[in-house]
């Protein structure tokens, strides 16, 4: 019987859809599924869900709820984190603020000065996470789904022993939206991609083994609903020759084409994201209003008699089953420290690349160099996240400031003395926040 524990279970399409994913394999039937949040009501109604999957599939599985982290961890064989540390009421400040000096951040769970200021906030709680497993369950597989995810990573990765991969559904998602583009089945496309979270790229896209690369740009170039659905990303692609994971609005943040201006946004940032308007604090109206309304989603579906038992498309259960379970080998993209699998990108970096899960283990699988347009990209922003890791792991501000200079989209917009003057705000409203800096006013 293994036991898998779901750090964060309140999240609930997450891990509603993950355990009924590692259910749905005969090796996991019997699991022990262990459920931890520190928000009771929401461990409640995820019990109930969880609880009603294992009743539907007629698993003999088992189901704890708890508040208690190292009863969740003791003996797990696989752990899942999908954490969200601090609320809106305190990570509102990080795109507000940078909003006032001229930085219009739209989302900010990545890179940049909201996302840095987000990693300082939750790396000591994946930190506690991490230290909890080397003590309960050494042995176990760790996956993260918990973002800013390069810093994360990078954090537990270079400062704990624990065997943690980051998942996104930037790559699969990517790779499914352009099949679409060109006509092709998901099942005929192959690819390889190497990057940095958020910003990895495709470096090979072929459709029935042939380079499909000349029909994206085809697709993009002659029909204006496929251009005008990803703007920032169609326009990175036709002048960087490559298309890059995770959408517009993300993307968008990351360099310093796009949301320097006013202009600029309007053309390029409000209407053709894909997924969101694009616009300043998209993500916290998003989260205002889910404060509010969270139960509508949990109450509905727990009504509903009858439910979807079919396995989704997350990369989680097949990875467990691989390591775990019937040893049926899987490939997938996940992010790790950087050991030479992209040779110019900098070492111990946290780089998102193929890994091949098996009974040996998780595999990481060698890219070799980015063409220099992309690597010039993916190195700025993969050196101001791993400036923002050694800040929280020394305590040291400086280093934040310097994370912070070096970003992109902050550099072309403010000058060294206006960054300052953010940073120190941004502290100073992440003060309660922020043990690692108690030197800090």
């Amino acid at each position: 019987m293994k036991k898998f524990a779901f750090i964060g279970a309140g999240s609930f399409g997450f891990t509603r859809k993950l355990v009924r994913d590692i259910l749905s394999f005969p090796a996991f039937a019997d699991s022990t599924i262990a459920l931890m949040d520190v928000d009771p009501e929401r461990l409640s109604f995820i019990k109930q869900a969880v609880d009603k999957i294992v009743a539907a599939g007629n698993y003999p599985a088992k189901v704890i709820a708890t508040g208690d982290r190292v009863e969740a961890l003791q003996g797990a064989d696989g752990v899942v984190c999908t954490i969200l540390a601090n609320g809106v009421d305190v990570w509102q400040h990080d795109i507000e603020i940078p909003k006032k000096y001229g930085v219009d951040i739209n989302v900010g769970d990545t890179r940049g000065p909201a996302g840095i200021f987000r990693a300082l906030r939750t790396i000591p709680a994946m930190m506690d996470i991490c230290r909890d497993i080397e003590t309960y369950c050494p042995d176990a597989v760790f996956l993260n789904y918990t973002n800013p995810m390069t810093m994360l990573c990078n954090a537990m990765q270079n400062y704990t022993k624990v065997n943690v991969t980051g998942l996104c559904h930037s790559v699969q998602g990517t790779a499914e939206m352009l099949a679409k583009w060109i006509g092709a089945d998901n099942d005929e496309i192959s690819y390889l991609c190497g990057g940095i979270n958020h910003q990895a790229w495709f470096l090979e896209y072929k459709w029935n083994g042939k380079d499909a690369i000349p029909l994206i740009r085809q697709a993009i170039e002659t029909r204006p609903e496929i251009y005008n659905a990803e703007l920032v990303r169609n326009e990175m692609f036709l002048h960087l020759d490559y298309y890059v994971t995770e959408s517009s609005g993300h993307n968008s943040e990351y360099n310093a084409w796009f949301r320097k201006r006013p202009e600029l946004i309007e053309q390029y940032c409000t209407h053709g994201t894909n997924w969101n308007p694009g616009v300043h604090a998209y993500i916290l109206n998003v989260y205002r209003d889910r404060q509010h309304n969270w139960k509508d989603e949990i109450v509905k579906w727990l009504e509903e008699e009858t439910i979807d038992l079919n396995r989704g498309h997350e990369y989680a259960s097949d990875i467990f089953n691989a390591i775990l379970g019937d040893g049926t080998m899987f490939k997938f993209y996940g992010n790790v420290s950087n050991r030479g699998y992209i040779t110019n990108l900098p070492q111990d970096s946290c780089v998102e690349v193929p890994i091949l899960a098996s009974k040996y283990g998780l595999e990481p699988i060698h890219v070799g160099a980015l063409p220099g347009q992309l690597a010039a990209l993916n190195n700025v922003n993969a050196i101001s996240e791993t400036l923002a890791v050694e800040a929280s792991m020394t305590g040291d501000p400086r280093k934040v400031f310097h994370a912070i200079v070096n970003d992109p989209l902050t550099a072309a917009v403010l000058s060294l003395n206006e960054i300052k003057a953010m940073v120190d705000e941004m502290f100073a409203a992440n003060r309660d926040h922020l043990p690692q800096f108690k030197h800090v006013n």
